[in-house]
């Protein structure tokens, strides 16, 4: 994979070419059509991928209708609840597989606003990958509890921290990839599940030496279904961040202990 560098060292960045915007759904009956309707509305040349992990409300039955009236919508069946990175990593995949040139990470519960897609995909146009970020100033989350602003503020500082990384809304699952980007990333060593998903894909690209930028979001949360937010993908996170940090400083060590 070339990196697009003229003399000089500055990047050079092609078109962005196709866009499909992944949407993850588990039991998102009431939300898939309102969010797939405003994707198609506020980026019509954009195709859209519900990727359903049989849901049991009938979510992938409401999405094959969608995508019947609509050759710009496409549905991924799951065989069951796997976990978030599971569902992005299968639309991913399919994604590569049908040539698509950006893949877009987006909640099927409307937390994550399609108006401002845009956004990130001007962005994009000189960037690897672009994140939209609730913490970066202009960003803000709505109607949120205080405990989830502060646990995902803590969550996203700590990973920062302890990882090394100069992101400020690591957690964040709003985000724009160029293809050769996750073509880079190692996706096929990529265990992590839940949320911790999102901080594993942001470390890769930062120690690929990939140009990440973040754009500010306003973050709203979701106002129909159940979130998916648990405690055990809380641990899940906070135990695979301890444990890359760590290994990363070890490594270091190690480094400079043989040089």
């Amino acid at each position: 994979m070339t990196d697009g560098r003229q003399d000089g060292g500055q990047r050079q960045y092609g078109p962005l070419g196709d866009t499909l915007v992944i949407i993850p759904t588990y039991n998102e009956a009431e939300n898939i059509k309102p969010v797939v309707d405003r994707v198609r509305a506020g980026v019509p040349d954009a195709h859209v991928l519900v990727a359903d992990d049989n849901s049991p409300d009938g979510t992938g039955k409401l999405a094959d209708e969608l995508a019947a009236d609509d050759d710009h919508v496409h549905v991924l069946h799951r065989k069951g609840k796997e976990g978030l990175g599971a569902a992005y990593l299968a639309g991913f995949q399919w994604g590569i597989e049908q040539g698509y040139d950006v893949l877009v990470e987006m909640d099927a519960d409307g937390s994550h606003q399609p108006e401002e897609l845009p956004r990130l995909l001007t962005a994009l146009k000189g960037a690897d990958l672009v994140l939209g970020s609730r913490w970066l100033p202009g960003g803000r989350v709505v109607n949120w509890p205080k405990y989830r602003e502060v646990l995902s503020r803590g969550g996203s500082t700590y990973s920062r921290l302890l990882l090394d990384v100069p992101i400020r809304d690591v957690t964040g699952g709003f985000r724009a990839f160029r293809r050769e980007t996750l073509e880079g990333l190692g996706l096929d060593e990529v265990a992590s599940q839940g949320y911790c998903f999102q901080v594993d894909l942001a470390r890769r690209a930062v120690e690929a030496g990939y140009h990440v930028v973040e754009v500010p979001i306003t973050f709203v949360e979701r106002e129909r279904g159940d979130s998916k937010m648990s405690r055990d993908i809380v641990v899940e996170a906070l135990w695979r961040v301890t444990a890359w940090g760590v290994g990363s400083r070890l490594d270091k060590l190690r480094g400079k202990k043989s040089g």
